[in-house]
C-alpha cells in the first residue's frame, strides 16, 4: 500500500508553500503537489519586473519563509532557495482531479450540490462524505494519500470573463506576462484592482514602447482615492493618478465596456457611449471559487452565491473533515495574510490547539473597548449572529473586514453623530438600538432602528453630509464601517450587497411615499424591486409602450419629452428622489412620455402589480398618487390642446430645454441664468460679487453659451455629484446643508479641481489687498471702486514684508468659485444687484418644466 501522508498540500503559492515549510521543520510527512513546473504559479505569471507589496504593514509575518516587499524575481528566488534549504517535500507537474475520502461513511454527512446553468434552471446530486485518509487522484492517473488535507490552490484558474458582446475575441485577454514586449498599441485594461492597476503603469514604463493605455474604473473619482480604487491597495492607487496626471496614460471613471470589436471598444461612460481605438483588452476583473471542484471534495459554501467562499472552521477546517482551505480560496487574498495560514494551519494540523492567528492582536485592540469578556472568536461569531449585512461572510473574511472597521459602544441617549455632520462611514447595529431625530426641535420624534440593521447609507450612496442626528436609544454596540471596507464588502460578499440595497430601497420608498407605510406594507415591493444603472441618454419607459414598472431615481436625474408633431418636447426634469412610471399603473393604457437619464443614473426599478396591491391597500397612498398623475397628466393635455397653435414656441422651449441639460442643468442643484431680453450689461452683478467675496468675483457674465434668450454665465453649477471634489488633496472643497458647493481656507492651489471642473467656472487667482469702503470711495475716491480691482490696484497695494514666507503666501493663488453666497444675509448677490431681473439662480426642477410655456405667452 503507497504511503499516508500525515499531511498533502496542493498548491505552491504563498499559502501553501508556508505550509509545506512549516510541515518540513515540524519533520511531519508531507508532499507539496504543484501542477506547473515551478513554485508558486500565480507570483510566477505576475508581469516582469512587477513590485510585490508587503502588506498589511502592522500584521507580522509568521512563516519559516521570508517575505518582504520587492520585485517578483528576488522574492521567487528567496522562496525557491528557502524550500530547498528546508527539504520539503515537493511534487511538480501534479494536477489533481479529485479528492475521496476512503474511509467509513460519515453517518448523516450527505452535501447536497446545485449545479445552476446559465437558464436559471438547477440540477441538484447528493454526495456521501467518507472519513479519512483522502485519495488524491491526479490527471496522469497517480493516486496519493493523505490524513490530512491543505487546498491552497487560489482562485486565479478561474478568472471572471467579460460579459459583453464581443467579449470571447482573442484580442481579450486575462493574463500580461511580459509588459515589455507589448509595443506601439492602444490598450484598454479593465479592472482596477492591484492587477488592473500594475499592468497598465507596466505598459508605459517604458516611453519608447509608444503603448496608448486606458484603465477603466467603474467608481467615480473621489478626493478619497480608496473609495475609487476600493480593491487596489491605496500606494498602487496613488501612483496610477500620478501617471494619469503626468499624461502618461489614462484613466476612465465612471466606464466600462459595452462592446468589443476588431479594433474598436465601445464604452458606457458617465455621458453615453463613446466608441474608441483598440488592439487588445486586458481585463483583470478578479476571479471566483473553482466551486465545482471544491464541491465535489465535499466542501460547503457559504451561500449559493458565485463568489461566496468554503465555510470554515477558525482553524481553517472545511465541512469536509481532515479538508483545510487557506489562501485566496479561503477568502484572504494577501500575500502575507496567506503565508500566516499556511503555518499555523500545519500547527494545528500537529496539535497545537492554542495557537492564536496572527491578527488576533489587532483584533482583539478593537474589541478592548465593548462592555463583556468575549474572546475575539466570540465576537466575530457575535457580529455574524446578529447584524444582516456579515451574515454570509465567512469567519476569515470577516477578520480582515474587521482591521478595515472600528467597534464602538454607546450608552443610552450617547449622540452618534449630528445632522451635518461630516461622514460617509456606514454603521450596523450589534446590539441595542438607535433612534434617528425627525426634529432637531423636539426630541420625541424619532424612527427607531434596530438591532441587526444599518444605518448611514446615504452618506455611503451619496457621499452628503449626515441627514439626521442618530442617537443611541438604548446601551448599544455597533460596527462602523469605513467607506472603503463597505464598498470592498459589497463587492465581495454579494449578499452584504444585496441586504445594503433591500435596505436603502426600503427607506428611500417609505421616505417618498409616505401615506403612513410600513415596512410591512412594502416588503413584497422591496423583494421584487431592482436597482439598475442607466447610461446618459438611454430611455427607462419609451412613450407608446405597455408596461406597468414605476422607477425611482437614487442617483443622477432623468428628462421627459413627448413626441409632438413627430418631434421630441421636452416635459419636465426629474431629480434623484423622484419617481415616474405611476400613471400607467393607476390608470392602464400605454406610457404617455418618454423618460430617459440626462447624465449617467441608477433608479430603483419597482414592479406595477406588486405596488397596485399596495395602492389598493392604502387608500391615502392612491389619493396621494393620483394627484401626481394629474399634475403630468395635465401637462400632457396642455402640449396636446396648444400644439398646432404655438408650435413654434413650444420647439423653442424643447430645445431651450435640452441646451440646458448640455450645459450641466442635468447634474446641477442650482444654476445662475441670465434673460438676455432684460439685461442691459450693467455688470452689477459681476461688481456685487466680488464686493461679497474679498474683491474676487465668482462669475464671469460674458463668458458662457447662450441659447435664444437665455445666456447660461461662467458661474457654479453646484452638482449632485460634484466634478471639483473628485481630487482635492486638503480635502477643502465641501457641501454644505442646502447643496452649496464651497471652497475653504485650507485650499493649497494645486488647480485639481480647475482642472475637474467640465463647466470652466473654478479660477485660479491670489486674494487682493483689502479695498477701502465704498463710502470712501464715493466721497474721496480711495480706492478702485465697486467690483474687482485691477491688477495694477492690487500689485501696487500689496504690502509685501521682505518675509519669503510671508510674500509667498501673499502671492500664492487659490481657487475661486461662486458658493451661492453662503453666509451672507438675503441669498445670492449677484441676483439682489441686478437692477432688470434678468438674473435669477433656479433649481433644474422648478425651471425645466413646460408649465413655463404659459407664463411665456403660450
Amino acid at each position: 500500500m503507497s504511503e499516508v501522508f500525515k499531511v498533502v498540500i496542493i498548491g505552491s503559492g504563498p499559502a501553501g508553500i508556508s505550509a509545506a515549510s512549516r510541515a518540513a521543520q515540524l519533520g511531519l510527512s508531507h508532499v507539496l503537489l504543484e501542477k506547473a513546473d515551478h513554485l508558486s504559479d500565480t507570483i510566477f505569471k505576475y508581469q516582469k519586473g512587477k513590485h510585490v507589496m508587503a502588506t498589511p504593514s502592522q500584521l507580522v509575518l509568521r512563516s519559516d519563509q521570508e517575505f518582504d516587499a520587492g520585485k517578483r524575481e528576488d522574492i521567487l528566488d528567496k522562496w525557491n532557495a528557502r524550500t530547498a534549504a528546508l527539504g520539503v517535500n515537493v511534487k511538480y507537474n501534479a494536477e489533481v482531479k479529485a479528492i475521496k475520502g476512503t474511509g467509513e461513511a460519515i453517518a448523516g454527512s450527505v452535501q447536497k450540490i446545485v449545479a445552476r446553468a446559465r437558464d436559471g434552471s438547477t440540477n441538484t446530486t447528493e454526495l456521501q462524505r467518507h472519513a479519512p485518509p483522502y485519495a488524491i487522484t491526479l490527471t496522469n492517473g497517480e493516486t496519493v494519500l493523505a490524513q490530512n488535507v491543505v487546498l491552497a490552490i487560489g482562485t486565479q484558474g478561474n478568472p471572471n470573463l467579460m460579459r459583453c458582446p464581443g467579449g470571447d475575441l482573442p484580442h481579450v485577454t486575462y493574463q500580461l506576462d511580459d509588459p515589455y514586449a507589448v509595443i506601439d498599441q492602444h490598450i484598454i485594461v479593465v479592472g482596477t484592482g492591484d492587477a488592473g492597476i500594475e499592468n497598465a503603469r507596466g505598459l508605459v514604463e517604458d516611453p519608447a514602447q509608444g503603448n496608448t493605455v486606458t484603465i477603466l474604473n467603474r467608481n467615480p473619482r473621489s478626493t478619497n482615492v480608496r473609495e475609487s480604487f476600493s480593491t487596489a491597495k491605496e500606494p498602487n492607487a496613488k501612483a496610477l493618478i500620478e501617471d494619469d496626471a503626468a499624461g502618461r496614460l489614462t484613466i476612465r471613471y465612471e466606464a466600462e465596456t459595452s462592446a468589443v470589436e476588431p479594433g474598436w471598444v465601445t464604452l458606457s461612460t458617465r455621458d453615453g457611449e463613446e466608441r474608441i481605438r483598440c488592439d487588445r483588452i486586458i481585463a483583470r476583473i478578479g476571479s471566483a471559487p473553482p466551486r465545482a471542484f471544491v464541491e465535489s471534495c465535499g466542501i460547503e459554501f457559504a451561500s449559493a452565491d458565485r463568489l461566496a467562499f468554503p465555510t470554515l472552521s477558525p482553524q481553517f477546517e472545511s465541512t469536509a473533515p481532515g479538508i483545510f482551505v487557506i489562501g485566496a480560496l479561503a477568502g484572504y487574498p494577501l500575500i502575507k495574510h496567506c503565508m500566516n495560514q499556511g503555518y499555523d494551519v500545519v500547527e494545528f494540523i500537529n496539535g497545537n490547539k492554542d495557537l492564536k492567528p496572527a491578527d488576533e492582536p489587532l483584533l482583539e485592540a478593537k474589541f478592548a473597548g465593548l462592555p463583556g469578556q468575549r474572546s475575539v472568536n466570540d465576537w466575530l461569531e457575535f457580529l455574524r449572529a446578529n447584524v444582516a449585512i456579515l451574515e454570509g461572510m465567512t469567519t476569515l473574511q470577516l477578520r480582515e473586514f474587521m482591521l478595515d472597521s472600528q467597534a464602538r459602544a454607546y450608552a443610552a441617549g450617547d449622540v452618534i453623530f449630528e445632522k451635518n455632520d461630516p461622514g460617509s462611514s456606514l454603521f450596523a447595529i450589534a446590539s441595542g438600538g438607535v433612534n434617528v431625530r425627525l426634529d432637531p426641535k423636539d426630541a420625541a420624534k424619532v424612527v427607531a432602528i434596530p438591532a441587526g440593521s444599518i444605518f448611514g447609507e446615504v452618506g455611503l450612496i451619496s457621499g452628503r453630509k449626515r441627514g439626521a442626528t442618530v442617537v443611541a436609544a438604548h446601551d448599544t454596540v455597533c460596527i462602523e464601517i469605513s467607506r472603503n471596507a463597505a464598498l470592498k464588502l459589497q463587492s465581495q460578499v454579494p449578499s452584504a450587497r444585496r441586504a445594503i440595497e433591500r435596505i436603502s430601497t426600503e427607506r428611500q420608498i417609505l421616505q417618498m411615499f409616505g401615506s403612513g407605510l410600513t415596512p410591512a406594507d412594502i416588503a413584497e415591493v422591496v423583494d421584487g424591486s431592482k436597482i439598475m444603472q442607466v447610461r446618459a441618454g438611454e430611455a427607462i419607459i419609451k412613450e407608446g409602450d405597455d408596461d406597468r414598472d414605476i422607477y425611482v431615481i437614487r442617483v443622477g436625474s432623468m428628462i421627459v419629452e413627448k413626441e409632438v408633431g413627430g418631434k421630441p418636447v421636452f416635459l419636465s426634469y426629474l431629480p434623484a428622489g423622484s419617481y415616474v412610471g405611476e400613471m400607467a399603473v393607476i390608470d392602464g393604457g400605454l406610457r404617455t412620455a418618454t423618460v430617459r437619464a440626462a447624465i449617467k443614473s441608477e433608479v430603483i426599478r419597482i414592479d406595477g402589480k406588486a405596488f397596485r396591491r399596495v395602492l389598493a391597500a392604502k387608500p391615502a397612498l392612491l389619493d396621494s398618487a393620483r394627484k401626481q398623475m394629474e399634475v403630468r397628466r395635465a401637462t400632457n393635455a396642455f402640449i396636446e390642446t396648444k400644439k398646432d397653435t404655438f408650435s413654434g414656441v413650444v420647439d423653442l422651449y424643447s430645445e431651450q430645454a435640452k441646451f440646458l441639460v448640455s450645459q450641466g442643468l442635468g447634474e446641477a442643484t442650482d444654476v445662475l441664468l441670465i434673460d438676455e431680453r432684460l439685461c442691459v450689461g450693467c455688470d452689477n452683478c459681476e461688481k456685487a460679487c466680488a464686493d461679497s467675496h474679498d474683491g474676487l468675483s465668482r462669475l464671469d457674465r460674458e463668458a458662457g453659451k447662450s441659447f435664444a434668450h437665455l445666456h447660461v454665465p461662467t458661474s457654479c453649477r453646484h452638482c449632485e455629484h460634484p466634478h471639483c471634489m473628485a481630487d482635492c488633496p486638503p480635502n477643502a472643497i465641501q457641501r454644505g446643508p442646502d447643496g452649496e458647493v464651497t471652497i475653504n481656507d485650507t485650499c493649497i492651489g494645486c488647480g485639481n479641481c480647475q482642472r475637474n471642473c467640465p463647466y470652466g467656472v473654478i479660477r485660479m487667482d491670489k486674494v487682493p489687498p483689502k479695498k477701502p469702503s465704498l463710502l470712501s470711495w464715493l466721497l474721496f475716491g480711495a480706492g478702485p471702486g465697486p467690483g474687482e480691482p485691477s491688477y495694477k490696484w492690487s500689485k501696487k497695494n500689496t504690502k509685501y514684508t521682505g518675509d519669503p514666507v510671508v510674500d509667498e503666501a501673499l502671492d500664492r493663488k487659490k481657487a475661486i468659485k461662486c458658493d451661492m453666497c453662503s453666509g451672507i444675509e438675503g441669498g445670492p448677490s449677484c441676483v439682489r444687484a441686478c437692477p432688470t431681473g434678468a438674473a435669477i439662480r433656479v433649481s433644474p426642477d422648478e425651471f425645466l418644466t413646460v408649465a413655463r410655456l404659459e407664463n411665456e405667452g403660450a
